[in-house]
């Protein structure tokens, strides 16, 4: 299957579900980042549920803090 992630052309024979491709593209501290599927927002406690598909556009989402209080 053909997707792509965070705009990078990806190809995989096996199918898999959004946690296993975190653990593929070792995705460091996962509970930290959101996971967007065509568009869609998808709850953490359903990405061991949602399937990848070939087509797919996935974003994975890094929130951080910071700034200055100057």
């Amino acid at each position: 299957m053909k997707i792509k992630v965070n705009g990078e052309e990806l190809f995989y024979e096996n199918s898999m579900n959004v946690s296993d491709l975190l653990t593929e593209r070792k995705v460091k501290m996962p509970e930290m980042v959101s996971v967007e599927v065509n568009k869609k927002i998808i709850r953490r406690n359903d990405f061991e549920d949602t399937g990848v598909k070939d087509g797919d556009e996935i974003e994975f989402l890094y929130f951080m803090g910071g700034g200055s209080w100057n």
